[in-house]
């Protein structure tokens, strides 16, 4: 297993939800989601990059700050692509990841109040394809 860096850069949160469930994200509301798989497309640019910013999002329990905190206990994560750099590729990586086969976006706005994105997160009901993305993202 590859050792997550100390150093900033853009990343996918890949989480499974086993069933069906009613979820309150923060502000945004209550939603359904429905069972299957979620990707959320952040950044880390604070001290401790990638490592610090991943570690705080598989800790469990904690207080929520970002929109994808509120998706424990319903998710669970399995896997985490990730670059480094500074280049600002969220916007990039979520539009791949919405022309993706079976993705949708459940929650308008979640993890992108900050850009004009519909969402930062997609629903897939089949494990989304890394080796896809990858290709279409042009990022490795």
């Amino acid at each position: 297993m590859k050792v997550i860096p100390r150093l900033p850069g853009t990343y996918v949160l890949v989480l499974r939800m086993e069933k069906t469930q009613r979820v309150q994200i923060g502000r945004l509301g209550e939603f359904q989601i429905p069972a299957g798989w979620l990707a959320y497309v952040g950044s880390a640019r604070g001290p401790g990059g990638l490592s610090a910013r991943l570690a705080r999002h598989l800790r469990y329990p904690k207080t929520p700050v970002w929109h994808v905190d509120f998706l424990q206990p319903a998710a669970r994560p399995t896997a985490v692509w990730w670059a480094t750099g500074t280049d600002r590729r969220e916007c990039l990586w979520a539009g791949v990841l919405a022309q993706m086969p079976g993705a949708s976006c459940l929650i308008p706005g979640f993890g992108s109040s900050d850009c004009r994105c519909p969402a930062h997160l997609y629903h897939f009901p089949d494990p989304p394809d890394r080796e896809r993305f990858v290709r279409l993202s042009g990022v490795e």
